[in-house]
């Protein structure tokens, strides 16, 4: 073992190798890449990605961007396909078949079963003329013209070319299909961009009795005794018909308590903040939290253009997960 071993130069040798077989991925593509996108377009069933090794890490990746990205699909292990998963591929799938060689035993095995489903196959392999690209459909040159590997042994250039045209298809299908970010977030509900995209804000806002409401004539000291009782550093200002004519909020008071006004004798209307800037319930949170930030402010009310349904604050973004 050499301690004294040049760890980065080698480092920099794999990365030039795997970014020159990415490079020569482009004049490689041809009419193949249009075919296999129009048969995973038109598909009726789901994607099937299958591969042995590490062709089959790289094909799993695949299939999960492809399902997260519009294309449902899933991986199947050509070993196990040949004793019972062969199962989980119907007519009306496509398949896609990862193997460098594109003589795979396990992958080529499936073969006659796959032409007698009359399932339309997609192969990424580094041989066109192998038994698993000529047998294809459509067929994707992941050719390189030497692994990182020194020894040309473990797949390395090889399985970056392929894990690159996978996400080559998967983007193609992303933007024929016009998918768009609130679809992603569907299939990502619980991260934050879910959060982000799919919370609205009648989700978090307060309602009801949680919302705090003074009259026009209310004294200062009597607003801020509903602002304490409510808790969100804010109150309306409405007219007994429901009207809204303003808010009062910390900043308000804050600014009130430096022009040494009276808390006792000062009435609300006179110290409220008029024309408040309202959103409807059906707004993204996000989009609250952009009007928030824009504006420079702490809490939104909730108007559905006539009455009021609820007040959203900052904290309330926050404790969502929405910032």
């Amino acid at each position: 073992m050499n301690t004294e071993f040049d760890f980065l130069s080698s480092a920099l040798r794999t990365i030039e190798l795997e970014q020159r077989a990415i490079r020569n991925l482009s004049p490689m593509l041809d009419n193949n890449f249009k075919t296999a996108c129009q048969l995973m377009l038109s598909c009726k069933g789901r994607v099937v990605v299958s591969g042995m090794g590490k062709s089959g890490h790289i094909g799993r990746k695949i299939a999960a961007t492809l399902a997260s990205t519009g294309t449902p699909a899933f991986f199947v292990h050509p070993g196990e396909a040949s004793h019972g998963d062969m199962g989980m591929i119907t007519s009306v799938d496509v398949v896609i078949a990862l193997s460098n060689s594109g003589e795979t035993a396990e992958v080529t095995s499936l073969l006659p079963l796959l032409k007698r489903l009359a399932v339309p196959l997609i192969s990424i392999t580094g041989n066109p003329q192998s038994t698993l690209g000529l047998a294809s459909a459509a067929h994707l040159n992941a050719s390189v013209d030497s692994e990182a590997c020194p020894l040309g042994l473990a797949p390395t250039s090889s399985t970056t070319s392929a894990l690159v045209l996978g996400d080559a298809l998967a983007i193609a299908l992303l933007e024929a299909r016009g998918f768009t970010a609130e679809d992603f977030a569907f299939s990502h509900p619980g991260g934050s961009l879910g959060r982000r995209l799919l919370l609205k804000v009648e989700d978090i806002m307060h309602s009801g009795r949680e919302i705090p409401v003074v009259r026009p004539e209310s004294s200062l000291s009597r607003s801020l005794l509903e602002m304490t009782t409510k808790g969100l550093g804010m109150t309306t200002v409405q007219t007994a018909a429901g009207e809204l004519v303003g808010i009062f909020t910390d900043g308000d008071l804050r600014r009130t308590i430096d022009h040494g006004v009276d808390i006792h004798s000062a009435l609300i209307s006179d110290l409220m903040t008029r024309q408040a800037k309202t959103i409807i319930p059906g707004m993204l949170a996000a989009e609250a939290l952009k009007i928030m930030e824009d504006g420079k402010i702490n809490a939104l009310v909730v108007t559905d253009g006539q009455n009021i349904c609820g007040v959203v604050t900052m904290h309330d973004l926050l404790r969502a997960g929405v910032i």
